[in-house]
């Protein structure tokens, strides 16, 4: 099982607005969100997460991190912590909702060795600017969110820590409780020392770990550094604390016609109502799935008795079986709204709603060492950024 520990965090100082140097995870951030971040207050972490420039923008938040250290900006935590990171919110049906993680050290182990596992495929995407990053500053700066299926977890963060800080943004309300108490570390590590973890979100940022790791190891000798541990943040996999939204597809390189046409040899297609909370319903009700065109057609995709079998029963799976044959070039987006937008905007050929994953299927993936198709689970909400900096290397006295 993996070693999860505690370690010396870095913070903004006690007094500090968090509600204007806190920001969302990098990877969902555009340069327009960058820059009004970092107009907002001058000590905003994009600064040093998302660092703009040349060539030398890694050293140069390298500097800015050190400088911030230096000034009293960030204050190092004076023995090793766990915190707990409470998210408040209301979900898409409109009931309030409550999740509760810990952040701390994750152990970084090679997947397949056991411990920390994958739940999808990932597509292509350039690690080396996290990887610049992190050899720049020696931090981890986002966290990865993992799942642990063990049990206790969630009872054993109820009781709340030593306050830190708090902020709102998009509905939902954001807390941090710091745990020093070497029994209540103890308990904790223990409970996620009995079972496997299963990344949810953050399996490019779990890659770059590896890669560092296997750096540190190669230039010290070593295997025993701060680099064989990763910034996480680990819930329980139980339904209440987990929020899953679906990522639907999108489609390009083919005609709205051949898209059909290809679709038809695995679904029958009916014309459905108009996007909305009342056909998301039914499409989890029936087991369907939706076809949206640019004209504002929208189509039930109604699976052809015995069309999947031996496949999976995941949308995201019966869809890549369906199109198996046609060049279609598939793109992903979240949100009903957004989905409408685009299609009508007729960059796209089409687009697909799917269904949420259930948490039985993710629960199978972990334990029987599968991996569903990429982008198959949206966890919500997103984690933010800047709460607690992990340094790679250990700290001055």
């Amino acid at each position: 099982m993996p070693g999860f520990v505690p370690f010396r965090a870095l913070r903004y100082a006690p007094g500090t607005d968090l509600q204007a140097v806190i920001a969302p995870p990098y990877d969902v951030l555009s340069e327009a969100d960058v820059a009004a971040l970092a107009a907002r207050d001058t000590h905003n972490i994009v600064t040093v997460d998302v660092p703009r420039g040349g060539d030398d923008r890694y050293t140069d938040a390298a500097a800015t991190l050190r400088s911030w250290l230096a000034e009293g900006v960030l204050v190092p935590d004076g023995q090793p912590s766990f915190t707990i990171y409470r998210m408040r919110f209301t979900d898409s049906t409109g009931a309030a909702r409550a999740t509760v993680g810990v952040l701390g050290g994750l152990e970084v182990v090679d997947y397949g060795d056991g411990g920390v596992l994958p739940h999808e495929r990932v597509t292509p995407k350039a690690s080396t600017d996290r990887l610049d990053l992190t050899r720049a500053t020696a931090a981890n700066l986002s966290p990865v969110w993992g799942l642990s299926l063990a049990g206790g977890l969630t009872a054993a963060l109820e009781a709340p820590g030593e306050f830190v800080g708090s902020m709102t943004a998009d509905g939902v309300e954001h807390v941090v409780e710091r745990v020093t108490d070497p029994q209540r570390i103890a308990e904790i590590a223990a409970i996620l020392a009995a079972d496997d973890v299963l990344i949810a979100d953050g399996h490019h940022r779990y890659g770059v770990a590896q890669q560092y790791r296997d750096e540190v190891r190669a230039a010290t000798g070593r295997s025993d550094t701060d680099a064989e541990y990763a910034l996480a943040f680990v819930n329980e996999l139980v339904a209440d604390q987990l929020s899953i939204e679906a990522i639907h597809r999108v489609y390009t390189g083919v005609s709205l016609d051949q898209v059909r046409a290809a679709l038809a040899g695995s679904f029958d297609l009916e014309p459905a109502p108009a996007p909305g909370p009342a056909l998301l319903a039914s499409m989890v009700e029936q087991g369907r799935l939706v076809l949206l065109a640019p004209d504002d057609t929208t189509s039930w995709l109604i699976p052809k008795p015995g069309a999947f079998e031996g496949v999976r029963a995941l949308d995201g799976a019966w869809l890549e079986h369906a199109l198996a044959g046609s060049e279609a070039v598939v793109g992903y987006q979240h949100g009903v709204d957004e989905m409408v937008a685009l299609v009508g905007s007729g960059t796209v050929t089409a687009g697909i709603l799917i269904r949420p994953t259930s948490l039985a299927e993710i629960q199978r993936t972990a334990r029987e060492g599968l991996l569903m198709p990429p982008k198959s689970t949206f966890f919500t909400p997103k984690l933010r950024t800047g709460f607690v900096i992990r340094p790679t290397e250990p700290l001055e006295a």
